[in-house]
């Protein structure tokens, strides 16, 4: 190339440089808030805030560059949740992702208008929270974690590790429809097997304890952890079941890696990952209200077999070739 040529070149070059500079400049970065029921030191909470940031990458959003993400992690207590949801909101987010019911009531509260994507919800239209779930209608959409029938196979599954249980207490949130809807499918399923249950509300971790020590003071007794409001206390409830030798069923497999006997239920990672799908379309134009909900498609079934020994337990082959994992 002649010098004059490579002079002439260079030249637009240069000028082009300052409206690339103004474009890259100009672009807006976008904003994402997201309210768990966990402490920020939970390693459930940090796991899926890897796996959400992880998800939004492979879909061409990068944090720090055209995205940024503010998290909260308020616990279960529901002041530090309303709290933590009016925070959000004054940011003025472009989308809120929530996690359970606890967090989703007062994030819709606090919110119409500012779109919102729910994960781990059983029942989003009994809560209020969509109209229906191939329409939601209004400012929310999101993926369901729970059909209620799918709530009786705890009670199966419980009377196949331990045969010998005749009494089960039934932890749960008795304000909310999930907790609600789950119960009474239990109860359909505890009826034909011939077990009694006891009802103990999870809104307070010194009800929780009363409940089960109480309950626990006769013979033959078993567990089953609902899935509305009991992952913050997870430790608790977990604690409570080896002490007082209460063979026990959890909602989900994060129950059995932090000890407890087993568990059946969808993976809640699936849902974050799906979340941030849902995400991705609405920071590009979609509206949650045309955006169906979701249920999810597959359950998994986790046996801790160090709890079980622990409990005196022998887990029937039959269920150990079932399972999706065993934690030996």
């Amino acid at each position: 190339m002649r010098r004059r040529e490579f002079l002439g070149v260079l030249a637009g070059a240069v000028a082009v440089l300052p409206r690339v500079a103004r474009a890259q400049q100009g672009k807006r970065v976008r904003r994402v808030g997201v309210l768990m029921p966990f402490t920020a030191n939970d390693p459930e909470a940090q796991a899926r805030n890897a796996l959400f940031e992880q998800s939004l990458r492979e879909l061409g959003w990068m944090v720090g560059r055209d995205l940024q993400i503010d998290y909260r992690w308020p616990g279960g207590e529901a002041a530090s949740i309303r709290r933590d949801a009016a925070e959000l909101v004054a940011l003025a987010p472009d989308v809120i992702m929530t996690v359970g019911s606890l967090t989703m009531g007062p994030m819709q509260q606090a919110t119409q208008t500012i779109p919102i994507v729910f994960v781990n919800l059983a029942d989003p239209v009994g809560a209020g929270f969509v109209q229906s779930l191939a329409r939601p209608g209004g400012n929310a959409t999101g993926f369901t974690n729970y059909e209620y029938s799918m709530s009786g196979k705890w009670v199966e599954l419980l009377k196949q590790i331990a045969p010998n249980v005749k009494r089960v207490a039934i932890l749960r949130d008795p304000t909310s429809a999930a907790g609600i809807g789950q119960f009474s499918a239990i109860q359909s399923a505890a009826q034909s097997l011939g077990v009694n249950l006891t009802p103990v509300s999870v809104r307070d971790a010194g009800e929780i304890e009363r409940g089960v020590t109480e309950f626990a003071r006769s013979d033959n007794g078993g567990l089953i952890v609902t899935s509305g409001g009991t992952a913050f206390r997870r430790d608790l409830i977990i604690g409570l079941a080896s002490r007082h030798k209460l063979p026990a069923v959890y909602p989900f497999r994060y129950y059995a890696k932090d000890g407890g006997l087993i568990t059946y239920g969808p993976d809640p990672r699936d849902s974050v990952r799906h979340a941030a799908a849902y995400v991705d379309r609405i920071l590009k134009g979609e509206k949650p209200a045309d955006m169906p909900v979701q249920a999810p498609t597959t359950y998994e079934l986790v046996i801790n077999l160090k709890t079980a020994k622990a409990l005196g337990l022998t887990v029937p082959p039959s269920l150990l070739a079932r399972a999706d994992e065993v934690i030996e």
